[in-house]
């Protein structure tokens, strides 16, 4: 019989801490996440969680309707917007921590169809009008569908093509319009089309960016996140260049430093 030395079971004692205090250390963290950026979060998660121990839950929606989530109360950790207003006015209201809050990328607007050849280079088809649905986000609760009013208002077209909108309630079901061929052609963010700097399907114009206001979306560490070191430890992971180089590859672009 093979005798339990003390020494052993001093070994053993810290090998049962050392895996409690790691289980004990890793946090669950709960993102809310604008719907746009959700494909890119997801692969970004995963490296994040790989290298940390910590587990990611993502909550992806509208921007508006997820500000007015977390205004209520949802248990959110961090909170990526897709724009800048949102995540300050948590800010003012003393719901995010005062600077934390950061621009992770610049996102891109295009109006995009699944027909080949349907949508030219410029844009020129909306003038021609040989479509019968055009599918916008709410522009009350969706900053691409603010993009999406703002260039249709530059192109003097905002009040007549009322007639022919179809609205999302978020930039994923705006996308699934077009997607599905329920509508003709939509406004839709370019990292929904594009996978590792590639655009495989259909037709599209890349909107000028000076047609709208540019899409700086933001991210910031809420007040109510249970574990504040974690959920800034993710938010710093969004700055490494593994996670940029991901958001490259969906059409992301970068504010200048």
């Amino acid at each position: 019989m093979r005798h339990f030395k003390l020494r052993d079971f001093g070994l053993a004692v810290l090998v049962v801490f050392g895996v409690m205090s790691g289980a004990a250390c890793a946090a669950e963290l709960r993102v809310a996440v604008a719907s746009n950026f959700s494909a890119p979060l997801t692969r970004i998660a995963q490296l994040f969680e790989k290298e940390s121990g910590h587990t990611v839950q993502l909550n992806s929606g509208s921007s508006g309707k997820l500000y007015a989530q977390i205004k209520s109360g949802a248990p959110f950790d961090v909170f990526l917007a897709a724009d800048d207003e949102l995540p300050k006015r948590l800010v003012r209201e003393g719901m995010a921590q005062a600077g934390s809050r950061f621009v992770y990328a610049t996102g891109r607007l295009v109006l995009w169809s699944m027909s080949a050849d349907f949508v030219d280079a410029k844009g020129a088809v909306l003038n021609q009008g040989n479509f019968g649905r055009l599918a916008i986000a709410d522009p009350r609760l969706a900053p691409y569908g603010v993009a999406a009013q703002e260039t249709l208002t530059k192109l003097f077209m905002w009040n007549a093509i009322q007639r022919k909108l179809v609205k999302g309630e978020n930039i994923t079901q705006t996308y699934q319009f077009v997607a599905t061929e329920n509508a003709e052609l939509g406004f839709v963010a370019l990292s929904q089309i594009m996978l590792n700097g590639k655009i495989s399907t259909g037709s599209w114009w890349l909107v000028p960016a000076e047609m709208h206001q540019p899409l700086h979306q933001s991210a910031v560490l809420l007040s109510a996140a249970t574990d504040k070191a974690a959920a800034q430890a993710f938010l710093d992971f969004l700055k490494r260049p593994q996670a940029l180089a991901i958001m490259r590859g969906y059409g992301y672009e970068f504010p200048l430093k």
